[in-house]
């Protein structure tokens, strides 16, 4: 409700039609003047996107308005309900952090869909298990369904990143993989330790 209404004030400021006395507007005042600054669909993404303050609770999520599925966000609901569901909000987030941030590398696929589904055809030699694995993928449970789902949908829409400080590497706390020796750990969350992959590796 506080963003609603500090955002209500921005784009109110901007189109001259609140007087600049009002607390609001004064407590606004420098956001305002960058914002001017700012063309107009550059302003309507800033209006539009998630808050940036995440509380990652159930109670939080439930509260937060989504707007409707796509492609991408049905493949990342799908990875997180396989490989996070029995999660807290905090790890789900995380792991969804994970897939976004490879999205976003030139290391991998540039699409959620194409993260996920990287492989190379055969069993087990997959990004994530679940889609290489021979077992088939059935949703049972709607109510968890439903919850990543909408950490999807926040995520792909512009969700801040801030749980594991980039990483694009994780794995449970019941394995560990050669690369997790070399790769620099940046959390651990829930049942996960999260990785990012350093620059430059050494050759020793």
């Amino acid at each position: 409700m506080k963003r609603t209404l500090l955002t209500a004030a921005i784009v109110a400021a901007l189109a001259g039609t609140v007087a600049a006395d009002t607390p609001l507007t004064r407590l606004m005042a420098e956001e305002t003047r960058a914002l001017r600054a700012i063309s107009g669909d550059r302003l309507a993404g800033y209006v539009a996107r998630p808050e940036t303050s995440i509380e990652y609770s159930r109670g939080w999520l439930a509260r937060q308005k989504v707007r409707g599925a796509d492609a991408q966000t049905e493949c990342l609901a799908e990875a997180l309900y396989f490989e996070a569901r029995g999660e807290s909000v905090r790890g789900q987030f995380a792991v969804a952090e994970v897939i976004m941030n490879r999205v976003d590398s030139p290391e991998f696929p540039g699409t959620v869909c194409g993260v996920i589904q990287q492989g190379t055809g055969r069993k087990y030699q997959c990004q994530f298990t679940y889609t290489c694995d021979g077992a088939p993928e059935h949703i049972t449970n709607q109510s968890a369904y439903g919850q990543v789902s909408k950490v999807a949908r926040l995520m792909v829409q512009g969700a801040p990143r801030a749980l594991t400080g980039g990483a694009t590497y994780y794995h449970t706390r019941a394995v560990k993989p050669r690369w997790s020796r070399i790769f620099a750990r940046t959390a651990s969350i829930g049942v996960h330790h999260f990785y990012r992959k350093p620059t430059r590796l050494s050759r020793n």
